[in-house]
């Protein structure tokens, strides 16, 4: 094969290094100045538009990387690198299927490229498949036995899996060996049921100075950092934790606030008038789609109905932005676009397409739940698909809600940077799902999680039967139930309801920004 340099002038070489570098690293605009020339004297160039491709997709600029990374890859489609940067591109624009697709054929290609099994068993945990993932990352860290972000999964699994003690132990091992590795940081204060101490705290310092440390890592640390810190009622040092680690996040990629307000408010406005589904009204009965902000209790929401005899709790499915996306492929433009063109028998098209995608999670069980969070973004497409679907939206106390998730370390979350863009995307959850349970109460129904912890038995028998399922004690007991949670909250449910669980008294006035940008008055004691 022809080596992927070749063609390149000395100076463009040493560019293009240091380009690949700075993007191993997480720095998108440094690889960007890096690779500045040699994209302007080599626009064609496989390696380079390789590269491009990488920056394009770490700035958010999707599309773009998408038709760089094709036209890299038609160039040389035995490089299972190159089918590697498709798949890790294509996962970053939410294409899961195809993503998927292009990571087996790289190491189909390339049986001992370790970092092609590692992207793989990632992309097979987004898209639900437990089993073959563990498979994936197994293969990663027998090929690769020092490819700790392999191991870290992996101990994230066993989390999942219920073994907490088994995954301590195995975060530890990774920081024995990596000190510096920000995920297996978050994985233990993401445990949440073993304390990090002060020497844990006085280590996740010296990892944010270490120098072999990437952009990633010391977000994720400073994340763990600021939990360990709040752990310990160092409440302003947990804050300025975050603060510096979202500082590192934010010069990746902005959140775009208004422009994501304005694509919202387009979608609603796309189904409104809802289109005619009388011919199907029946169509989607076994689903429940669960939506809301995260740390708003959803997890806790399908934990009681998955307690039902039932109900599947099938977790956070990318099946419906993906069908949306097909169909979006299809018609070559973007959603909401193509919505005033679809008649009745297109929806259904799109309904039964969702449902067959979703199919084996109804083997056991009748009805499934899915819980993918930003869900709520489609609640009209999912009235149009699928008729007969109930959607629970979730909501929680706002500055309880936006504060939870200033805190958590979810990927894809960048709204979450800020307070103003925090409060932002708030107010746009709030008033899509308030509109859509006024035009469709029989269908889409407001859960307040305030209301859940002050009467769990009547809150439970009101949303079976908002769900259209008959009471079951075990719904009420639902802490007792023996399931993989895939969630921040894991923990949490697996124990009986608290009324204890409110975060932001604690830090007092030190959230008053956040509570003036979520139009509330100042703290008082």
């Amino acid at each position: 094969m022809v080596p992927r340099l070749q063609g390149l002038s000395p100076l463009s070489v040493q560019h293009v290094v240091a380009a690949a570098q700075a993007l191993d690293a997480g720095r998108a605009d440094e690889a960007g100045r890096h690779l500045a020339d040699a994209l302007a004297l080599n626009p064609d160039h496989p390696e380079v538009l390789r590269l491009h491709a990488g920056i394009l997709s770490l700035r958010g600029e999707h599309a773009q990387a998408i038709r760089a990374m094709q036209r890299a890859a038609a160039q040389r489609p035995q490089d299972a690198l190159y089918h590697n940067t498709m798949g890790t591109t294509l996962a970053a624009a939410g294409e899961f299927d195809a993503a998927v697709a292009a990571l087996r054929q790289a190491c189909t290609l390339q049986p001992d490229l370790a970092i092609g099994w590692y992207n793989l068993g990632v992309m097979l945990i987004r898209s639900v498949r437990f089993d073959e993932a563990a498979d994936a990352l197994k293969r990663a860290v027998a090929l690769a036995p020092d490819h700790m972000l392999a191991r870290t999964q992996l101990a994230d699994m066993l989390r999942v899996g219920g073994c907490a003690g088994e995954a301590a132990a195995e975060y530890r091992k990774v920081l024995a060996e990596r000190p510096w590795v920000g995920m297996a940081w978050w994985g233990l204060a993401d445990l949440r049921t073993s304390q990090l101490g002060t020497d844990d705290i006085e280590r996740m310092h010296a990892a944010l100075r270490d120098p072999r440390a990437s952009d990633d890592d010391r977000t994720a640390t400073g994340y763990a950092l600021a939990s360990a810190l709040d752990a310990a009622g160092r409440y302003a040092e947990a804050l300025a934790a975050l603060a510096q680690a979202k500082e590192i996040a934010l010069r990746r990629q902005p959140w775009q606030a208004s422009a994501f307000s304005a694509a919202v408010a387009a979608i609603d406005a796309a189904f409104t008038p809802p289109p005619d589904t009388a011919s199907t009204a029946d169509l989607g009965r076994e689903a429940i789609f669960i939506v809301s902000l995260p740390r708003s209790g959803s997890t806790l929401v399908e934990q009681i109905l998955a307690s039902h005899s039932q109900v599947e709790g099938a977790g956070e499915l990318p099946d419906l932005p993906l069908v949306i996306a097909e169909e979006s492929h299809r018609r070559r433009m973007p959603f909401p676009h193509w919505v005033g063109a679809m008649q009745s028998a297109d929806w259904e098209r799109l309904g039964r397409r969702y449902l067959e995608r979703t199919a084996h999670w109804r083997d056991r069980r009748p009805v499934f739940t899915d819980k993918l969070p930003n869900n709520w973004i489609y609640i009209g497409a999912i009235r149009a698909m699928l008729p007969g679907a109930h959607i629970v939206a979730c909501h929680r106390d706002r500055l309880e809600t936006c504060f939870s998730c200033y805190r958590q370390h979810l990927a894809g979350n960048e709204y979450s940077r800020t307070f103003p863009d925090l409060a932002s995307y708030w107010r746009d959850f709030d008033r899509s799902t308030r509109h859509w349970a006024e035009q469709h109460p029989s269908n889409v129904r407001l859960h307040i999680y305030e209301e859940l912890i002050a009467d769990p038995p009547g809150c439970i028998r009101a949303l079976l039967e908002f769900c259209g399922l008959p009471f079951e004690e075990a719904c009420v007991r639902f802490h007792e139930t023996k399931r993989d949670v895939r969630s921040p909250s894991a923990t949490q449910v697996r124990q009986p309801l608290r009324a204890d669980t409110a975060r932001t008294p604690r830090y007092g006035a030190l959230l008053d920004p956040l509570r003036a940008a979520l139009d509330l008055p100042p703290f008082r004691a």
